[in-house]
């Protein structure tokens, strides 16, 4: 999955046109960078490929949903629905802003579906912060039904989806503002990064000036320039951007082999009795950066992960079990274990963590085995592959018909 399957020439030559200037830093030095705004063709890159109006390219994917809250407005004793299946760090990012999160429920796409997000509202609900997970996207009609019927704030984290849509819109662009995370990890990678994404032009000011200590951006010396807001250090660097611009401009290629070979997958792998796959609400806008099976049972799946592990299978992952996505391991959470005082720990929290009830999402959780795709596959790899998951969950499920 990582766009760094494909890092070569085109990332170095980037990345060489920042050495040879020294400019490292995305602001100001007109003179001395010789044209090179790497940032700034970062932010266009991601543009062509979402349609966003206004981007802003940050230090990580985690600073850019945190960014996104804010700008959208949401700080502390606001209430935030949220998954109990995502990266850690949509939940970090609530709670540093002030924020309390509420989890709910998920359903088969992965990602929350409107009937839990519904459930979850209470009065004090101010916002959801929407997860798309494993490169698809959540069921975006049911969702914005929801949202635009309660009047609430959309946030979208899409740090595992860039480049994925729904009926034509890029996931991001269906709330106030959107997320991406370009990681080590990702459809593409800028080493570190994060662009933040929305049609708002108000959100992009605020998001502009908060990611930078509340710099605007105007006038040609930056010690004069005016802090509309407060602000904190988000900024990436032009080195990372540099990265950033040449991964992103690979992201189409990647996702149209990406397709292919989760289709092959999916269509052998659909012969093999008991297993199924993730709802994919637009099957015609996934990233298809994972292939999502789900086994008749929790048991079922935890024997097949034996099995794929006995039989040297790699590249899956059983987030049950995983201790950054999936709630069941979030003890410093449940038992609000922080470095300092967060706002939550005194306004209090709004659910007992420890105690949660979300049994939709424990069963579709403990089913679920996620396969990376890789680009750089060869179509022989991706049979054996098949073949393998085949045979390893026949073999389990003979078993359990004894």
């Amino acid at each position: 999955m990582p766009g760094t399957e494909l890092f070569g020439a085109e990332e170095r030559k980037e990345v060489n046109d920042v050495l040879e200037t020294g400019i490292l830093f995305r602001y100001g030095h007109d003179a001395q960078r010789n044209g090179h705004w790497k940032a700034k063709e970062f932010e266009a890159e991601v543009k062509k490929i979402t349609g966003a109006k206004y981007a802003h390219a940050m230090s990580s994917g985690s600073t850019a949903v945190a960014t996104a809250l804010a700008a959208s407005g949401i700080g502390a004793g606001d209430e935030v629905i949220v998954p109990p299946f995502t990266f850690i760090a949509t939940i970090e990012a609530v709670l540093f802003i002030g924020a309390l999160p509420v989890f709910a429920e998920i359903d088969e796409t992965l990602c929350l579906s409107a009937e839990g997000i519904q459930k979850a509202i209470t009065p004090k609900t101010k916002a959801v912060c929407l997860v798309h997970m494993c490169g698809a996207m959540a069921d975006m009609d049911a969702i914005m039904d929801v949202v635009n019927r309660n009047n609430l704030v959309l946030v979208e984290d899409a740090g595992q989806a860039f480049s994925a849509s729904y009926k034509g819109t890029a996931t991001g662009l269906f709330g106030k503002a959107g997320s991406y995370s370009f990681d080590f990890f990702k459809i593409a990678t800028a080493g570190e990064g994060g662009v933040l994404v929305t049609n708002d032009e108000a959100v992009y000011k605020l998001a502009d000036c908060y990611s930078d200590h509340g710099h605007n951006h105007i006038g040609a010396k930056r010690g004069m320039e005016e802090h509309p807001v407060l602000g904190f250090n988000y900024r990436i660097g032009e080195l990372n951007a540099a990265v950033g611009v040449a991964q992103t401009r690979k992201v189409p290629h990647i996702r149209e082999v990406n397709r292919k070979y989760k289709k092959m997958l999916t269509e052998m792998l659909s012969q093999t009795e008991g297993i199924s796959f993730a709802h994919i609400a637009d099957p015609e806008g996934d990233s298809a950066t994972f292939l999502n099976i789900l086994m008749p049972d929790a048991e079922t799946a935890k024997r097949v992960v034996d099995e794929f592990n006995d039989a040297g299978v790699v590249g899956f992952d059983y987030w049950f079990l995983n201790m950054y996505h999936f709630i069941n391991q979030w003890d410093h959470i449940k038992e609000m274990r922080t470095a300092s005082k967060l706002p939550i720990e005194i306004l209090g929290a709004p659910q007992d963590y420890a105690n949660l009830q979300l049994p939709k999402s424990q069963e579709v959780m403990s089913r679920l085995i996620s396969f990376g795709i890789r680009c750089t596959w060869a179509e022989e790899q991706v049979q054996q592959l098949a073949e393998r998951i085949s045979e390893c969950v026949k073999k389990v499920v003979k078993k359990e018909m004894v």
